[in-house]
């Protein structure tokens, strides 16, 4: 028997909330695996993101440095990721990404 995914509608219905683009650098501070951080972002909160750039260094199995990302999502979506990246104490820079299109 096959059971309906009570997460589609939550997926649903989140998909029509206004989206903005933008570009979050996160500082690594040792605390928690860059791998473990994009996996999180991805799996529980949703967003799917491109890495910019990142500068990460592992000492001892820990990752210190800094990741940028760029991320199309809602501001509900992203205030709960601040929360977590604020509880996790990983300091974090978000700049609204405009591009501009030329005719």
């Amino acid at each position: 028997m096959i059971t309906p995914n009570p997460n589609f509608q939550v997926l649903n219905s989140k998909m029509n909330l206004p989206k903005k683009e933008l570009i979050l650098e996160i500082e690594l501070n040792g605390k928690m695996k860059f791998e473990h951080l994009m996996n999180t972002i991805y799996n529980q909160f949703g967003i799917c993101h491109r890495v910019l750039s990142a500068n990460v260094e592992y000492v001892n199995g820990r990752s210190f440095g800094s990741v940028q990302l760029y991320i199309n999502v809602s501001s509900d979506d992203f205030d709960e990721l601040e929360i977590y990246l604020n509880k996790n104490k990983l300091l974090s820079t978000t700049v609204e990404y405009v591009c501009r299109k030329y005719l």
